[in-house]
């Protein structure tokens, strides 16, 4: 890659690291950018997992005054993403690259749909603590949340666009906690799964290595803007941006 091609994935690194601390939703800024320097699908997927994984981490540390008093649930969750996100990164690397071009679209298209339902959803779940008084208090949550985590960790190992608001729905649903504290919780499954995906690619698949680290570098200065001043961005701006790029990436794997 030129020094402007890796200049241009760190700067996508820096948008996505900015919304994955508020929402999780920053592959589909950097794989559409990977994609578009003719990066091949695969090969850009993990090493857009590996180059984002700092930033997953220099997100959940910035939450750290979210996460008091939540260290049950960061353990049981912990492990359920874990769990999910290794069948998720074998998954991928096991199953031919004909099926990731296949499913991918249909991964991004659900991302995207996330994506503007996102604030519907929250609305939704807000409304629905209020109606039943919820605020701080349970310990870990129901039975039914494990597996689910074990899934969302799949999809996050596999490819994980939009894994957060994935996380988000199900927690806000799950969990009697305030949003901002569900946020947080959020920000370490989501580092947890990118983290052992990472791992795992390292060891038994190719990675570009100056991707990474433009990506790496990208991602840990937006995942700090987004986890301080993010939410104070027009939603509608970022989410607007998300869905274009996402439509772009669609065109590209199916054309």
């Amino acid at each position: 890659m030129s020094w402007w091609e890796l200049l241009l994935v760190a700067l996508a690194g820096g948008g996505a690291g900015l919304i994955n601390a508020v929402v999780g939703t920053g592959t589909l800024i950097t794989f559409p950018t990977l994609l578009a320097l003719g990066v091949p699908p695969v090969l850009a997927n993990v090493s857009n997992s590996v180059g984002l994984a700092p930033g997953s981490l220099s997100a959940a540390l910035a939450s750290r005054p979210d996460l008091r008093g939540q260290r049950p649930r960061m353990i049981r969750y912990g492990l359920a993403s874990l769990l999910g996100s290794i069948v998720g990164a074998l998954l991928l690397l096991r199953l031919p690259p004909s099926a990731f071009t296949a499913i991918v679209p249909v991964l991004i298209g659900l991302g995207c749909v996330l994506v503007i339902i996102g604030p519907w959803l929250t609305r939704a779940i807000a409304s629905r603590r209020e109606r039943l008084g919820l605020g701080e208090g349970s310990t870990t949550g129901p039975p039914w949340l494990f597996p689910v985590i074990i899934f969302t960790g799949a999809y996050g190992g596999y490819f994980g666009a939009a894994q957060g608001v994935l996380v988000l729905a199900v927690m806000g649903i799950a969990v009697s906690e305030t949003m901002a504290r569900i946020n947080g919780l959020k920000n370490v499954l989501v580092m947890i799964a990118n983290a052992v995906a990472g791992v795992v690619f390292v060891i038994i698949s190719e990675v570009d290595w100056w991707i990474v680290l433009a990506l790496a570098v990208g991602s840990v200065l937006g995942a700090q803007v987004g986890a301080r001043v993010g939410r104070k961005l027009p939603p509608l701006v970022y989410r607007a941006v998300i869905v274009a790029v996402g439509v772009v990436a669609i065109v590209t794997l199916v054309g």
